[in-house]
């Protein structure tokens, strides 16, 4: 059961790092944002990942082999790596409308797939 809280808290944190790391690109479309500085954009920004770390410290804490989870830390980034893509590639097509996958897109998936295989192949 850790491994699937594990799993949930770091979608909810590459849920929360992608809005810190991307959101503020799609906010600029309003006026009262663009017209923020620099540095109101960055703390915009750390008050969101603030509620990344709230997910991701208690994922790896929970997942991790050394207390008792499941995942060793390899397997425990991969993971986060897997559903980083699948988060980016869901907030980039829903939010910013992107062109679309391509051939090469679901090749790197796959391959994504094959890394997790590997990683979890004893």
């Amino acid at each position: 059961m850790s491994g699937l809280y594990t799993i949930l808290l770091l979608v909810a944190s590459n849920i929360f790092m992608t809005l810190a790391w991307y959101g503020h690109l799609k906010l600029k479309e309003f006026s009262w944002f663009s017209s923020l500085p620099l540095i109101a954009v960055i703390l915009f920004s750390w008050g969101i990942a603030f509620f990344e770390y709230c997910f991701q410290v208690p994922a790896n804490r929970i997942g991790f082999e050394g207390n008792g989870g499941p995942f060793s830390l390899l397997q425990l980034k991969i993971i986060q790596e897997v559903i980083t893509l699948v988060v980016f590639v869901v907030f980039s097509s829903l939010v910013f409308g992107s062109g679309g996958l391509k051939w090469n897109h679901f090749l790197a998936f796959l391959f994504l797939i094959a890394a997790v295989y590997l990683v979890f192949k004893n």
